[in-house]
């Protein structure tokens, strides 16, 4: 069965207006952003905790809320899973009366048998007994999931669902939140302001800022292609710059930048070319710099584009990889305050080349991994 999701609401509060549009078909729809985006106030509309002003809410061509026909449905009759913050369990309750708690009106063979079968399939047969206070943070996860499920949704949200968790354990149920949302096949919708989760889980990511959709693409898509500066800066990519246009052709643009100039093999859109002299902004990931080895010879100008000169004046350590802040030799005042580009190299390449007692490198920047950003 194919899920589509269709969203188009206005919410006023006294300090706030939501207004969103964004729809989703089969699969995970991430709603990332700050906090105070408007992202759990959108679920909270979903799940009829909250009336919009105006708009209209479909799942799989069955309205929710339309303020033009008057329809919004009550939340009993939604079908919407919700797992909350934290996860909102039921302390005082079993595993197994909690997974059955949305089941309340049916009947008790049927209501038994329902929370049987999916503690089963998420793994928690032989929890039934057990409150949630006796739980590791990985089963009190499957617990509120499961809770959401067994009600058959035809929608499950989930907000922030791993914001409680220390890093470790959150990589891990990272992991297993993803496979169980695959295998149950539920369309969903999840809140996140961490792009990794947001990446790691979605298979469209729906970018929020003040109450707005600036993007809404598969993750892929987004990944390579932000539609703005804005969205870059959000979504937490580095490198991201200002140059101006020295020519643009349909294969290629070139960029004046720290009085260098760079050649990208991406232009905007084929069919939009900037003039001269026009402003870009453009990022570059730090993994794709490369630092030239010095006992090759010269650099060659068939692999090496974008060749410039630069000193290391900062670093950081994390773990498999070391980050560097490189500032150019070329005159002119830093791009990013006290440095030009962030660079990621992994640590056996920062050993081999012994970057923590020489500092001054010559460095390239592939073509292809210059990304110019819509204006």
């Amino acid at each position: 069965m194919s899920h589509r999701l269709s969203v188009e609401i206005t919410k006023r509060l006294p300090e706030f207006t939501l207004d969103v549009a964004w729809s989703a078909g089969d699969g995970v729809a991430v709603l990332f952003g700050p906090s105070g985006a408007g992202k759990t106030l959108t679920l909270q509309c979903l799940a009829g905790l909250i009336r919009p002003d105006t708009g209209r809410i479909v799942v799989d061509d069955r309205v929710l809320f339309d303020s033009a026909t008057g329809v919004d449905l009550r939340p009993q009759h939604r079908r919407v899973g919700y797992v909350f913050q934290g996860y909102a369990l039921f302390p005082h309750l079993t595993v197994g009366q909690n997974v059955a708690f949305g089941l309340r009106d049916r009947p008790r063979a049927e209501r038994l048998a329902r929370a049987a079968e999916v503690m089963e399939r998420l793994g928690l047969g032989g929890l039934e007994h057990r409150r949630p206070g006796e739980l590791s943070g990985g089963q009190r996860q499957r617990v509120a999931l499961g809770r959401a499920l067994a009600i058959d949704p035809a929608l499950l949200l989930l907000d922030e669902p791993l914001s409680a968790l220390d890093a470790p354990l959150r990589r891990s149920l990272r992991d297993e939140l993803r496979a169980i949302l695959r295998g149950w096949g539920t369309a969903a919708v999840l809140v996140t302001h961490d792009f990794t989760e947001a990446y790691q889980l979605a298979d469209r990511i729906v970018i929020y800022q003040g109450g707005r959709v600036i993007q809404s693409a598969p993750r892929a898509e987004l990944l390579w292609q932000p539609a703005s500066e804005a969205v870059a800066r959000i979504m937490g990519l580095r490198n991201v710059l200002h140059g101006r246009v020295v020519k643009a052709m349909p294969d290629r643009i070139q960029i004046s930048w720290r009085g260098l100039m760079l050649e990208a093999v991406n232009s905007p859109t084929r069919s939009y070319l900037p003039p001269p002299d026009s402003p870009i902004a453009f990022f570059i990931r730090p993994e794709y710099v490369r630092l030239i080895r010095k006992d090759r010879g010269a650099p060659d100008a068939a692999h090496h584009m974008n060749l410039m000169r630069g000193r290391i004046v900062g670093e950081s350590d994390f773990g498999t990889v070391w980050s560097l802040r490189l500032r150019l030799d070329a005159p002119g005042s830093p791009s990013q305050g006290d440095f030009d580009l962030e660079v990621e190299v992994p640590r056996l390449v920062y050993e081999i080349l012994e970057i923590e007692r020489d500092r001054h490198w010559e460095f390239s920047i592939h073509r292809g991994s210059i990304h110019v950003l819509p204006t």
